[in-house]
């Protein structure tokens, strides 16, 4: 019996991720259900830009004191972080071999107004698997449960401030790699934009 996978909502996943995603032949579930955690991918993505790494930050609305569930997270439009996340997405991969081939899948993403981070995430998850070509029903955890006994729970392991695995520190083309060096496990459109369809094969 294959082993179901769990993963929190991502934006815009880092490249472990997603590898986890190909490597697994179970269900993918994502976490609907948890407390929204900060300072998580969650609402951040990595990116190579012209000076080095680059967060892309989506802000969200401040709720009360209560931890919100992360279905429930709502995303802030007080300052025009569409424009500037997508601005960045240009100026960082308009060299890239591949931008201009995926750029009109991602832009709307960037001028359509969704209420809920999770929605906003997941739509994008959905993008990512169709480009890269990847057949894999994604499903929503119905309840929180604080441990997974028989599937392979993700949610906590990859996080911005833990070391990825070592098997996803191999090299591929970057486009400012000549001036900083490479970065490995950046979000997984930082290799979709250099690689294109190839970026199947590094994952795999």
């Amino acid at each position: 019996m294959d082993t179901d996978l769990v993963l929190p909502n991502f934006y815009l996943p880092p490249i472990n991720a997603v590898s986890a995603i190909l490597a697994n032949n179970g269900n993918l579930m994502i976490e609907k259900f948890e407390h929204f955690p900060k300072q998580t991918y969650r609402n951040r993505a990595v990116i190579y830009s012209p000076n080095g790494k680059l967060d892309l930050i989506i802000p969200v609305v401040k709720g009360s004191k209560v931890h919100t569930v992360i279905k429930d997270v709502r995303i802030s439009y007080e300052n025009n972080w569409q424009r500037l996340h997508w601005l960045s997405l240009q100026t960082s991969y308009r060299r890239s071999a591949y931008f201009e081939f995926y750029e009109d899948y991602f832009a709307p993403f960037y001028s359509k107004k969704y209420d809920f981070l999770f929605d906003f995430n997941l739509e994008l998850l959905q993008l990512v698997l169709q480009l890269l070509k990847v057949r894999k029903e994604v499903t929503l955890t119905d309840s929180y449960k604080e441990e997974y006994i028989n599937a392979v729970d993700l949610r906590a392991s990859i996080h911005p401030k833990k070391v990825p695995e070592k098997s996803m520190t191999k090299t591929y083309f970057q486009v400012f790699e000549p001036k900083h060096g490479f970065f490995p496990n950046l979000s997984i459109v930082d290799l979709l934009f250099n690689q294109g369809p190839n970026s199947l094969n590094y994952l795999q």
